[in-house]
């Protein structure tokens, strides 16, 4: 064992050619005595693109606050695995560790929304967990609120398959199947206006019959950065 070693390291941004694969090269330099050896590790960002539906509406509850409500189901998107999944209330014990292990929760008007309901049935804090919400980001842009479905038309020529009202209607009908498909086609929807604007740097919507396009800076949506997190299970 040499007497003297010290060990340093530094992390950067690489954009390889797939540019929805986010990774980070961590440069160690190890040395032994009068010797150093250069140690290169790539580590990829975990992404999880993350919509919630719920059971009733604010109108039924009486205020505007997401934690009054009642989730019916939740759809997720793994950059990882590259697969989706979806997790009704008593199923939520199986989506913890998938997002415990996130870097990073993408949503569209999440911060708001999802986030604050999903804390509600988590025994940590997800809000420790970075987080990325399209709405946020457009409305710091251009200074309006979007849509979700507005900027699907614009950006990927498609539009929602359906909207929330919808998905409430058929909860209390007991078609889980329709709002399962309909979570993660809004999952997907989200996943595809993120990747985009990171290729891109660039969104549209359509509103009227008329398209607009605006410039999005995304440089620092995937910056590495430090977190403090809360979590509810031993790791």
């Amino acid at each position: 064992m040499p007497k003297r070693m010290a060990e340093y390291c530094t992390k950067r941004p690489l954009r390889g050619a797939c540019p929805s694969l986010s990774l980070f090269v961590q440069y160690s330099a190890i040395r032994f005595g009068d010797s150093s050896y250069d140690i290169i590790t790539t580590l990829i960002m975990k992404k999880i693109v993350f919509d919630i539906e719920t059971r009733n509406i604010f109108d039924d509850v009486g205020k505007a606050d997401p934690t009054l409500l009642d989730i019916s189901i939740v759809g997720v998107y793994d950059y990882e695995t590259d697969t989706y999944s979806s997790y009704l209330l008593e199923e939520l014990p199986k989506l913890w560790p998938l997002i415990e292990k996130a870097d990073m929760l993408i949503g569209f008007n999440s911060d708001f929304f999802d986030i604050p309901l999903l804390n509600k049935y988590y025994h940590g804090d997800l809000t420790k967990i970075r987080s990325l919400d399209l709405l946020k980001e457009i409305r710091k842009t251009i200074n309006r609120r979007v849509g979700l479905g507005k900027v699907a038309q614009g950006t990927l020529n498609k539009g929602k398959i359906a909207d929330g009202l919808e998905a409430v209607e058929w909860w209390k009908k007991g078609e889980i199947e329709k709002i399962r498909k309909y979570c993660l086609e809004d999952v997907k929807v989200t996943k595809e206006i993120y990747d985009y604007a990171r290729e891109n740097n660039v969104l549209k919507f359509k509103e009227d019959g008329k398209l607009t396009e605006f410039k999005i800076d995304t440089s620092e949506w995937e910056k590495d950065e430090e977190s403090s997190r809360t979590f509810s299970l031993p790791f």
